[in-house]
C-alpha cells in the first residue's frame, strides 16, 4: 500500500472527489506526553494537520509519507513543527523511519540510548515518548531507573556508578558510549572497542552510533522549540511509567 493509498483509506470516496474536501488528521491530543498545561505556551505555533489548500502537489505528498509512517496513529506534534518546512520534515521522516523500522539493533539497545539522549539533554518529551517504548522493548524497570539516575560515565564518578548499576555488560557498553558521543563528540577507542567486546557487529555499531547522532537532532529540537510544551516539567518518574 502507498502511502498515498494510506492517506485514502479513511477517506469516503465521494468525498475524495470534492475539490472542498480536505482530509483531516486528529493531534493525539489524550496521550498524557503532550497534555498542555494552563502556563506553558509554544513557541511556534503548529502548523497545519492537514495539506494548505493552496499546497502544490509535492507538499501533500510529504504529509501522505509522514501519514503513512504514522498510521494509524495520528501526525504528533513533532510532525507538526516540522511541516513548517515541508522538505525538512520529508527528510527528517525518511532518516528517522530508516533507524526505527529498517535497522537490526535490538529495539530494547536503541531505545535505551534514546533514553539517555533524553535525561542527558533534558528533553522531557522525548524520555516521556521513549521510556514507555524502552520497557515495552524488554528494558526492566531498575534498569530504565539506571538510564535515568547514574551520573554521566564522562566522569570518574560516573563510570564508577556504571559499573555498580544493575545494567548488563552490553547494557553499560551502549550507555559509555551514548554519554561520550553526547557530550563529547569525540569516543574514546576503548569505549568504541567496548561495543566489539560485548558482541555488536559492524552493521549494528553503525545503527547505533546513527541511532544516537539522530535522538541528539531530535532532543536538540524539541528542547530548542519546546515543542509539546514540555520544557520546565518533570520526567514521568519510572514508577509512573509501570503503574
Amino acid at each position: 500500500m502507498t502511502a498515498v493509498q494510506i492517506w485514502e483509506e479513511t477517506i469516503p470516496a465521494a468525498k475524495i472527489n470534492s475539490t472542498a474536501y480536505i482530509p483531516t488528521i486528529q493531534l493525539d491530543t489524550h496521550s498524557n506526553i503532550f497534555e498542555k498545561k494552563s502556563h506553558c505556551t509554544m513557541r511556534l505555533p503548529y502548523a497545519p494537520s492537514t495539506p494548505p489548500r493552496d499546497a502544490d502537489p509535492s507538499t501533500t505528498e510529504i504529509y501522505a509519507r509522514i501519514a503513512a509512517r504514522r498510521h494509524p496513529r495520528p501526525l504528533i506534534p513533532l510532525d507538526l513543527s516540522l511541516l513548517h518546512s515541508p522538505p525538512v520534515a520529508d527528510g527528517w521522516n525518511s532518516f528517522l523511519g530508516a533507524i526505527r523500522t529498517r535497522t537490526i539493533l535490538p529495539g530494547a539497545l536503541l531505545e535505551l540510548s534514546v533514553c539517555r539522549v533524553a535525561v542527558l539533554n533534558g528533553a522531557v518529551y522525548e524520555w516521556n515518548a521513549h521510556a514507555p517504548l524502552a520497557l515495552k522493548d524488554g528494558v526492566t524497570a531498575d534498569e530504565l531507573r539506571a538510564v535515568r539516575e547514574v551520573e554521566a560515565t564522562t566522569t570518574d564518578a560516573g563510570k564508577e556508578a556504571l559499573g555498580r548499576s544493575v545494567l548488563s555488560e552490553v547494557q553499560r557498553a551502549v550507555v559509555r558510549y551514548t554519554d561520550e558521543m553526547t557530550l563529547r563528540v569525540r569516543v574514546e577507542e576503548e569505549t568504541f572497542e567496548d561495543l566489539r567486546r560485548v558482541g555488536l557487529n559492524e552493521r549494528e555499531i553503525v545503527e547505533l552510533t546513527t541511532g544516537v547522532a539522530a535522538y541528539n537532532c531530535v532532543s536538540r529540537v524539541l528542547v530548542a522549540l519546546d515543542v509539546g510544551e514540555n520544557n520546565g516539567r518533570e520526567m514521568k518518574s519510572v514508577e509512573e511509567l509501570v503503574a
